[in-house]
């Protein structure tokens, strides 16, 4: 095909105008997902005492206050733990942010312990549940670390953590947190 014809057909393809996308093609803006979440709230936690060893046996840690503000017109909120209890005294925090390409939020957790961010956590809301995995390791071993989000109301909501060694074929809850709204 002689170089001038090439450009030509080229040039039509390039200038030939996008279809338009359909409603369902077009990727929900999630930059409020975690909007529920502002203010101050208690949490009833149980947690697995040592997960992914065969165990049952859970604990019952109390004292845990969770605050989030929003950031940057709600694209990113902080969320700070608090312990008021000093024998058990933990704080930390989780920056989460959101991706307006991707439509993802990434949320990275930092401790007073260590005094740096983990890796993110990466996902999504869908009708009202929130999921969000990461690689990561536990006790040596390569695992796969997930948060759910579920039972969204104006006073409370529910999270499960969980670990899989089998790359998310199975997967084992080993902390489950029910907050419940202090002030908004």
């Amino acid at each position: 095909m002689p170089k001038l014809m090439l450009a030509l057909v080229l040039f039509a393809t390039l200038a030939t105008p996008a279809k338009p996308k359909t409603a369902a093609a077009v990727t929900r803006d999630g930059q409020h997902d975690f909007d529920f979440e502002l203010g101050t709230w208690t949490i009833d936690m149980t947690r697995l005492q040592h997960p992914l060893s065969g165990s049952t046996t859970w604990t019952h840690p109390e004292g845990y206050t969770h605050i989030v503000q929003k950031l940057w017109g709600g694209q990113a909120s902080l969320a700070q733990l608090a312990n008021d209890r000093p024998s058990l005294h933990f704080d930390g925090l989780m920056l989460r942010m959101y991706d307006p390409r991707s439509h993802e939020w990434r949320i990275y957790w930092g401790s007073s312990k260590t005094g740096t961010l983990d890796e993110p956590m990466i996902g999504h809301f869908t009708n009202g549940r929130g999921e969000f995995v990461m690689h990561d390791t536990y006790e040596g071993k390569p695992i796969l670390a997930r948060v759910v989000y579920s039972d969204i109301t104006s006073t409370s909501f529910r999270t499960e953590s969980s670990f899989s060694a089998d790359n998310g074929a199975s997967w084992e809850p080993n902390l489950v947190q029910t907050f419940t709204r202090m002030t908004k």
